[in-house]
């Protein structure tokens, strides 16, 4: 049986004595198969041990010796021939449809990278600032109980800031009615009192994180935000201690010379308390549009842990004290970086995201 096939019927190429018309036939039936079993039934064909080719070599001693030179040439001339199509014919077959030329002279191609958004930035230099003082990250949930976020900080059940209009509550039933509603977390404060629960001193941690307020969107307020805290207990911590870290965090963090002062501020979590403020970087402290004509920015609140925060936990305050801090990341961010409006960080927009 042949290969060629001609409507549904398969014919079978008769060679005779004409090699060339033998090559002209079976050259045309290769350049025909489509597939590799239709190679093999070629091969088979026209050069098997029972194809013409070898039953013309093989009758070579049959024939007078004036034509048996000639016709043992011409009869090896054509295998050798077929032989070189076939495997030509092989490697067309096996090659991929599509071989794309590569000029390895061309400069390659530039692949954009990406970046870390500039609230991300930001805190992982906070955070790069505080990990090597022996500060330790810890983070908490977003949906907090209103314990955490309010009782156990000492916020008492009057303050303006456990109001629907100040805080997000959350219209589901509390899993532990006896830790109150459940609420978006207004402060990552609530994650101190969760690691001093389970964690006697000494400690420091900082702890990074959204929080969520019921503030009219500006240039300067968000409804969501970030906020980095800290918070540190020992049996010998004092406020000076305070002042020393919050020193060494601004000058790493705004620059060698960077001016801070402490002003009397009161938190329920803390007594005392502060507010840091550092020189305007825009004026240098001489008062400009940036700062309100002040010369000086609020960075952070302060103070040391009042003592209902360490009695909530079980903490004996006659034997250990604690202080604790807490910042925006968005206000730092855009002291950073010249950043005048909040709302940008959120709208995602390509062409201020690649600015930083």
């Amino acid at each position: 049986m042949g290969l060629y096939r001609k409507g549904t019927a398969i014919e079978d190429i008769s060679l005779g004595d004409d090699l060339d018309r033998l090559l002209e036939e079976a050259t045309a039936l290769l350049n025909q198969a489509g597939s590799v079993q239709q190679l093999e039934q070629w091969r088979v064909k026209f050069l098997g041990r029972k194809s013409r080719i070898s039953e013309t070599l093989k009758g070579l001693s049959q024939l007078p010796p004036e034509q048996r030179a000639q016709r043992g040439k011409r009869a090896n001339d054509v295998k050798v021939t077929l032989e070189s199509q076939l495997s030509a014919r092989q490697q067309a077959l096996s090659a991929p449809a599509c071989q794309p030329r590569i000029d390895v002279t061309l400069p390659g191609r530039h692949h954009p990278q990406g970046r870390l958004h500039p609230i991300t930035q930001t805190v992982r230099a906070i955070l790069d600032v505080f990990i090597p003082m022996g500060f330790e990250i810890a983070q908490g949930p977003e949906m907090e109980f209103e314990y955490y976020n309010f009782d156990a900080l000492n916020i008492p059940p009057d303050h303006p800031s456990r109001e629907s209009f100040d805080t997000f509550f959350v219209d589901l039933p509390s899993p532990v009615p006896e830790k109150g509603r459940l609420l978006l977390r207004s402060h990552t404060s609530g994650v101190q009192i969760r690691v001093m629960e389970k964690h006697k001193p000494p400690l420091r941690i900082v702890v990074p994180g959204r929080v969520y307020r019921r503030d009219a969107v500006d240039a300067g307020h968000s409804f969501m935000f970030h906020q980095v805290e800290g918070l540190m207990v020992d049996t010998q911590t004092s406020f000076a201690d305070l002042k020393g870290v919050l020193g060494q965090f601004l000058e790493r963090l705004f620059g060698a010379g960077t001016q801070a002062r402490f002003r009397p501020h009161f938190f329920p979590f803390t007594e005392p308390s502060a507010e840091v403020d550092i020189a305007c970087r825009a004026c240098r402290g001489k008062g400009c549009s940036t700062c309100g004509r002040k010369g000086w920015i609020e960075i952070m609140g302060c103070g040391m842990v009042h003592p209902n925060v360490l009695k909530a936990v079980g903490y004996d305050s006659n034997k250990v004290q604690g202080f604790a801090f807490g910042m925006g990341v968005e206000r730092i961010a855009m002291l950073r970086l010249g950043i005048p409006d909040i709302r940008l960080f959120f709208e995602n927009d390509l062409r201020f995201l690649e600015q930083f």
